[in-house]
This record gives C-alpha cells, structure tokens and sequence, in this order.
C-alpha cells in the first residue's frame, strides 16, 4: 500500500481544481443555493426592519384581510 502525500500548495491547487469542476457540472445546484442564501438574507433584513417598527393590532390585519 503506497501512501502518497502533499504540500499545502499542491493541496489547495487540486482543491481549487475539484471546485471549479463542481462548480461547472452543477451549475443549477450552486445556482439554487445562492438564491436561497439572498432570499433568507432579505427575509433577515425584513425582519430586522420589521422589529424597528410599532406592532399592527390584529383587528387592523383582520379588516385589511377582509378587503
């Protein structure tokens, strides 16, 4: 059994080999994962907001729900 071994510079130009290779076959995964990070960051800062402001009443949402 042969056990081969790497520097830390050959490590990170095949790690960095891998990812692209990742990255260019699956495009539409990475794709889907930065959407998802985007949208739970503006749902973070709506909430963020959100908190900053006085609370609605609930009869208020009721009669706005009602039309």
């Amino acid at each position: 059994m042969t056990i081969a071994s790497l520097d830390e510079k050959q490590f990170k130009v095949l790690l960095k080999e891998a990812l692209v290779e990742l990255f260019e076959e699956r495009q539409e995964f990475f794709a889907a994962i930065v959407v998802e990070a985007i949208e739970d960051i503006g749902l973070a800062n709506a909430i963020r907001e959100g908190r900053k402001n006085d609370f609605v009443n609930k009869e208020a949402i009721d009669a706005i729900l009602a039309g």
